[in-house]
């Protein structure tokens, strides 16, 4: 182990300094003297993560040692608990260094996170091929009968045990060598997957100079793309680019099909332009060594290794699933372009509906049908108005009050803290919530944390938590108008962050849930954004205050399920091409990534004029990791999610205060302690049923 700590200093630059000398000057070497101990954003440098991560990683290596060199015969707490508690410091900088990376990155962080990526996956192999350790772990294991362990410790040493035997414990010497260099690989190539995607979003703007090519666009988004075209040194243009808020309404507005077209080219080209950015290889790379991974650990596919631990346990589940969604989707989609093409007649526009007019013609049918579009009701999702609507939900449901913290370090200017306290009035943690887009933060919306909820000395510590968003940037002097997507984004992601408020685990080992599950708290929240109680709190016009009219909620309710064939075959097309790539079983030398798509998508009869949501060049759920052979999971959670919101409805009230108590003991509340179908039919009381989700999408 010395040597290995002498190989991370050297390769991340590190200076050796005593210790009270790198405490003085680095934030993460002593205790955050913040309020409610948060990480202290404003004092922390990217200067500081070097050495950061040097002394977390040296300091783990030590813990490791301490149980390997503990002459005592191994046990439950100087074994498992002790190699769960290990790595608080380097937990501490890597949630930081993680979520900064996301949210607010610089090319010092990006080229920082390419030097430590290698480093990380050393060290991980460092524990989980460490033959002492892990003959240790396996004598507790083997005597698990005899321990008297009650269901949480139950749960941490098998999934310890799992997570040894996963991370290729039991493989012969020659192997593990190799599987170090495949993961330190996948690490890399994740990492440059998503920078180029990042650079490649970036990159694309859609200059206009014509007040006349505007036609058709929302004044907000116009007055956004002047302000981008301002700052760009290009004043008097308008700019569009590539993040949602800008490039989504503009193929859903703008009349100009020739402007429409090209910044839905640029869209579902990025990582596919031939330039230092391009993604194909690295999709193909890291296509092969997934493969080369699985093999070694002896499956047949990266779709058996990874769904070996999930609640859908194999492919063909999941195939059976996304095939039962996909053929009524397939029926409604070819209803609906038929529909549109119509549309385009009656528009004078004799062609063939392409991509680019898919959401511009979609728009003006609901329109002529339901008479109503997203400008009508924008103005009645106003940010501020939509997030006290949340905050109404949550308290009904749980009782949860969150008020905002002026004098709080930070991650970003533009973020907002807020303390959560129970009905009680005990504090449940910080959650702070950063919503529109700019270049150093990726795109999508996520929930992460800047602390997990732990035990110290036996009492609770509570999380830090933060939602990152993508919404429409308000126009200067002007509040944020949500779209209704936007609002259920909000509402989708506080879902998340429910999970960890509530969350209640002394150990990190059974903190998680399987990939499958962990979309179940975030989706079902989206079923309260629509409803005529909550509306009626939250849905207020942003000039006149008036609460938003039966007329129109009529409408949206209306108009709502209208478009889910488009919605449903873009996802599941997606879905589709993330298992396709992890079931194959040979990477052939002139593997052609796009051709891979194109074919996976016509033998299945999609629509040409939809690509999938995501394109493999731009797929980050997937080839930058985290939702690997995974992104089906979205579907599985909302069988879940649909099912588990019918008991409210079978209660005869959405706010049941006995439903919500059910679903926050047996859902939120257990972390991973149980097994995730378990906890579902523990609230349900019986198997989920897909009719409910078939239903919400109109598909039945």
């Amino acid at each position: 182990m010395k040597n290995t700590i002498m190989a991370i200093g050297l390769s991340i630059g590190i200076t050796a300094c005593n210790p009270s000398d790198r405490e003085a000057v680095n934030p993460f070497l002593a205790e955050y003297a913040t309020p409610f101990e948060v990480p202290p954003f404003d004092k922390i440098s990217v200067d500081d993560y070097q050495p950061a991560f040097a002394s977390a990683i040296e300091e783990q290596v030590k813990e490791i040692e301490a149980i390997t060199g503990n002459s005592a015969a191994p046990d439950f707490e100087n074994t498992v608990v002790a190699l769960d508690q290990s790595g608080g410091l380097l937990r501490k900088v890597n949630s930081v260094f993680s979520g900064l990376n996301s949210a607010n990155t610089s090319d010092a962080m990006q080229a920082l996170s390419r030097e430590i990526s290698p480093v990380l996956s050393k060290h991980h192999d460092d524990i989980m091929l460490n033959p002492v350790l892990f003959g240790k772990v396996k004598a507790v294991y083997d005597k698990r009968e005899s321990l008297n362990l009650d269901k949480e410790q139950a749960k941490l040493l098998e999934e310890t045990y799992k997570d040894f035997v996963r991370g290729g414990a039991n493989l012969p010497a020659e192997k593990q060598a190799r599987l170090r260099e495949l993961n330190s690989e996948i690490s890399l190539m994740q990492l440059t997957f998503s920078q180029n995607m990042l650079k490649e979003t970036n990159a694309f703007q859609l200059v206009v100079d014509k007040r006349e090519d505007l036609s058709g666009l929302p004044e907000n988004l116009i007055s956004v793309a002047a302000e981008e075209a301002k700052k760009s040194g290009q004043e008097g243009k308008w700019i569009f680019t590539l993040q949602n808020p800008s490039v989504m309404p503009f193929l859903q507005f703008s009349d100009n099909r020739q402007l429409r077209e090209r910044i839905f080219k640029g869209y579902i080209n990025r990582g596919n332009n031939n330039n230092e950015n391009d993604n194909r290889e690295v999709v193909k790379k890291l296509v092969s060594l997934r493969l080369e991974k699985a093999r070694i650990m002896g499956f047949d596919d990266y779709a058996a290794f990874a769904l070996e631990d999930r609640m859908a346990k194999d492919a063909a589940s999941v195939y059976k699933l996304l095939d039962d969604v996909w053929t009524p989707a397939l029926a409604k989609t070819s209803e609906e372009a038929a529909a549109l093409e119509e549309m385009m007649k009656s528009d004078g526009l004799d062609d063939r509906l392409q991509g680019w007019d898919w959401r511009y013609y979609n728009e003006k049918v609901v329109k002529a049908r339901y008479n109503i579009d997203e400008n009508e009701t924008r103005p009645y999702f106003r940010l501020e108005n939509v997030r006290e609507g949340l905050f109404y939900v949550v308290n009904r449901l749980y009782g949860l009050t969150f008020t905002e913290i002026k004098d709080i370090p930070k991650p970003h200017e533009d973020a907002i803290a807020f303390e959560c306290r129970d009905a009680a009035g005990q504090h449940r943690g910080i959650v702070y919530m950063d919503y529109f887009p700019r270049a150093s933060k990726r795109g999508g919306a996520w929930c992460g944390s800047y602390r997990s909820q732990t035990y110290r000395d036996g009492k609770k510590v509570a999380p830090v938590i933060t939602i990152v968003c993508n919404f429409s940037k308000p126009a200067d002097g002007k509040p944020a108008l949500l779209s209704l997507d936007e609002a259920n984004t909000m509402f989708h992601e506080f879902g998340h962050a429910l999970h960890n408020l509530f969350k209640d685990v002394h150990y990190y080992g059974v903190a998680g849930v399987p990939r499958d599950f962990v979309e179940l708290p975030s989706q079902i929240m989206e079923h309260w954004v629509l409803e005529p109680e909550v509306l009626k709190v939250y849905a207020k016009h942003f000039e006149t205050g008036e609460v938003i009219p039966q007329e129109l909620v009529d409408k949206i309710d209306n108009s709502a399920r209208y478009g889910q064939g488009f919605v449903t075959s873009e996802y599941l097309q997606a879905s589709f091409l993330d298992m396709d790539f992890h079931v194959l079983r040979e990477i052939p030398a002139g593997f052609d990534v796009l051709k891979f798509e194109d074919d996976a998508m016509n033998r299945r009869g999609a629509l040409s004029q939809i690509p999938p949501r995501y394109r493999s060049t731009y797929f980050n759920h997937t080839m930058g990791g985290g939702y690997t052979a995974g992104y089906y999971s979205y579907m599985w959670a909302e069988v879940l999610d649909a099912d588990a919101f019918e008991s409210f409805r079978e209660a005869g009230d959405i706010f049941d205060s006995a439903t919500a108590a059910r679903f926050r003991d047996f859902i939120l509340t257990p972390g991973g302690i149980d097994d995730a179908m378990i906890m579902y039919k523990n609230f349900k009381g019986k198997d989920p049923s897909i009719d409910p989700l078939l239903r919400n999408r109109g598909l039945k």
